[in-house]
């Protein structure tokens, strides 16, 4: 839903970076793969105990993973470039909970939850864009959602910086994660009818 609504809030800053990395030489998959190291860093300084570090690499991850998709449309985009894009930011996800279930795992449970609703969400999400003749300004035909990687980088960051509310944290993104799964679902079913 953020992702959706409030980009244009965030978007000459990513702008902004990604013609400053241009400059620099850098291309989009070169950026794409720095903040696929920084996203599953991530994962890896929290299980390590340092909470704030970990989400802060986690949103660096998460605004570079912006501005990849920017310098591609402003350069030259690659259908290589998106799937390494998507391919990576699950990778990050999975990170992230690996990295929260190594220090608590009395909630493996809903962690193994949240990712069977993450592969739920993402089938239904990425099958609708490969099967799909709309194209919006990504390579793939993008499902709107209430939660997109915004809301999800949120729900991480509550995970990880407040442990004593984890369990019920980890539910409510299993939960929102699973009416996102419908809510894309019946779009689906509504635009490829």
């Amino acid at each position: 839903m953020l992702d959706t609504h409030a980009r244009k809030y965030v978007q000459p800053s990513i702008e902004h970076t990604s013609k400053w990395l241009t400059k620099l030489g850098l291309t989009a998959n070169q950026v794409t793969t720095i903040a696929f190291i920084i996203g599953i860093a991530s994962g890896g300084i929290y299980a390590l105990g340092f909470p704030i570090l970990a989400v802060v690499a986690l949103w660096l991850s998460g605004f570079l993973d912006a501005v990849d998709g920017t310098m591609a449309r402003m350069t030259k985009p690659s259908s290589f470039g998106t799937v390494m894009d998507i391919t990576f930011d699950r990778i990050v996800e999975i990170s992230i909970i690996l990295g929260i279930a190594y220090l608590h795992p009395e909630v493996m449970w809903p962690l193994l939850l949240l990712s069977v609703s993450i592969i739920f969400s993402m089938t239904i999400f990425l099958t609708v864009g490969a099967v799909s003749e709309k194209q919006g300004i990504k390579s793939f035909y993008y499902q709107a959602g209430v939660a997109e990687r915004t809301e999800g980088f949120i729900f991480f960051s509550v995970m990880m910086l407040f442990p004593s509310i984890l369990m019920w944290t980890t539910l409510a993104f299993f939960a929102i994660e699973v009416f996102t799964a419908m809510q894309r679902f019946l779009e689906a079913k509504r635009i490829l009818s």
